[in-house]
């Protein structure tokens, strides 16, 4: 089997040498062929890494079978459903991925649909939770007298019905005004139901 490795350290005071060595003994007991290693030196924390894309863009080729890494946190740290959606990607290009620290994750393994049942449920919970907690922190806000959304833009209402009767038009008020169109048309239209 063809192959490639993903190695990943944070910071460039840290040594990847220990992951790899043991990516590569791993591989060969296991007879595959390391096709490629692709190595970061990034925060795992988002995919925009070069080796980590690089990775993916020859995966969608098809140029390997199966990419082994030494642990999930070390393939992503995005969270349970981006990390879900990488490994989901892998699936879809045709491309099996193994954990070497955590046997169970393994695409080729007998636990394959379990796994990625889990975790499947495991990235509903968490859209789940953030949007609670997003309901929450809105809620907290509002009762604080907080208002969502952009601030209103300051103008005088008189004044933009004023131009508004001069015969000044929409575009030529907001212009003046320094307010969006938008927010003409909305005093325009809050004054005809007063």
């Amino acid at each position: 089997m063809n192959i490639v490795i993903y190695a990943r350290v944070s910071t460039s005071e840290q040594d990847n040498e220990n992951q790899l060595d043991q990516l590569r003994r791993f591989a060969k007991s296991q007879g595959w062929s390391v096709k490629r290693e692709y190595v970061d030196v990034a925060t795992g924390k988002t995919g925009d890494r070069e080796q980590f894309k690089a990775l993916f863009k020859a995966a969608s080729r098809r140029e390997f079978e199966l990419v082994l890494f030494w642990s999930l946190d070390r393939f992503s740290r995005e969270g349970v459903l981006a990390t879900l959606t990488h490994l989901q990607n892998l699936t879809h290009y045709g491309v099996g991925y193994r954990s070497f620290t955590e046997q169970y994750l393994d695409s080729c393994g007998m636990f394959r649909e379990a796994v990625i049942s889990i975790l499947a449920v495991i990235a509903k919970q968490e859209r789940v939770r953030l949007s609670e907690r997003t309901i929450a922190g809105l809620q907290r806000a509002r009762a604080r007298g907080r208002i969502g959304g952009r601030p209103h833009a300051a103008c005088d209402p008189s004044e933009v019905r004023q131009l508004k009767a001069d015969g000044k038009t929409i575009a030529e008020i907001a212009l003046r005004l320094k307010v969006s169109k938008s927010t003409v048309y909305r005093i325009l239209q809050q004054g005809g139901r007063k």
